[in-house]
């Protein structure tokens, strides 16, 4: 039999991180318990299911986690049957890594199980993607830095755009000077993690804007105090925060900035307006969370680079 390349394994692989936004080391109990409600709503009760495969499922869940980490059985009541006890190794289980281990095995199986027309039946493609959306949700809920992704679970921070972008930007606003900016877009992250996007939105335009003027005012550049993201960037360039040498380059991508981030929040306009707000779906969010880092990265940086 194949050796399994579990998380917990690929993990001692890994060497521990600087500090970040998110958790990694402690999985609470009610993330637990929602996996768990997860699980079973993708392999059944064994009341209702088990001609199905429910206890077959789990069994073979729990087989291949045994045998990674050396037991005949996992260390729960042995009277119960499979899908007792693989819940309640992972509402119990001290390491967070083979918790998560768990998860990662169970869509695994779930998705080679797919290949069959019975289990493609009983849990379409739309299900399947449902309960991966719901899990990763509740993963950013609870500001657990982990992913469900092709197959795998992954540390956020290992995902490059957040390992260069977002970390940085992070460290580049935990000055005094910038702790405005930063608390505004700590909070456009923590909007982001609990699934209200709009509010995500409204904070990064805010981390931005607050970024550029924190610029301005260290730098002694007029702006006035209503000024838009627009103008804001207008002043900084005007004053040289980049070099001449790729002013023609800055030219062209301030009217991406002009129109980035600013367009997209004013065309889904904040509370207080009469126009009624559409939804934002999670991927539009997640791209103006890394633009406004990245923009934000490169102003502060650029700063620190005049004389």
């Amino acid at each position: 039999m194949t050796i399994a390349d579990l998380f917990s394994k690929g993990q001692k692989k890994i060497r521990p991180e600087d500090s970040d936004v998110h958790e990694y080391a402690q999985i609470p109990r009610p993330l637990r318990v929602q996996i768990a409600h997860i699980l079973r709503d993708l392999f059944g009760h064994k009341v209702i299911y088990d001609l199905n495969g429910c206890l077959e499922a789990f069994g073979e869940i729990e087989q291949l986690l045994c045998r990674e980490y050396g037991l005949c059985i996992l260390p729960t009541d042995l009277t119960t049957t499979p899908d007792v006890r693989v819940i309640d190794f992972l509402l119990h289980e001290e390491d967070e890594k083979k918790v998560l281990d768990v998860v990662e095995v169970s869509f695994r199986l779930l998705t080679r199980r797919r290949s069959s027309p019975e289990w493609q039946s009983r849990i379409p493609q739309e299900k399947f993607d449902r309960a991966v959306n719901e899990l990763n949700a509740h993963f950013r809920e609870y500001g657990i830095g982990y992913q469900y992704e092709n197959g795998e679970i992954v540390r956020v921070d290992s995902q490059f755009i957040h390992a260069e972008v977002v970390k940085p930007a992070l460290a580049l606003l935990g000055t005094e000077e910038y702790a405005e900016a930063n608390a505004e877009f700590l909070k456009a992250l923590e909007h982001y993690r609990k699934g209200e996007t709009k509010e995500c939105l409204t904070e990064c335009l805010k981390a931005f804007e607050t970024t550029m003027k924190a610029i301005c005012t260290k730098r002694k550049w007029a702006f006035k105090s209503k000024d838009t993201a627009k103008e804001l960037i207008d002043v900084c360039l005007t004053n040289g925060l980049t070099p001449p040498l790729i002013h023609s380059h800055i030219r062209g991508v301030r009217a991406t900035l002009a129109r980035g981030i600013p367009t997209i929040h004013n065309r889904h306009p904040g509370h207080g307006q009469e126009v009624q707000l559409v939804d934002v779906p999670p991927h539009y969010a997640s791209y103006l969370l890394h633009l406004t880092a990245a923009t934000i990265q490169f102003f502060v940086e650029s700063e620190k680079a005049l004389k």
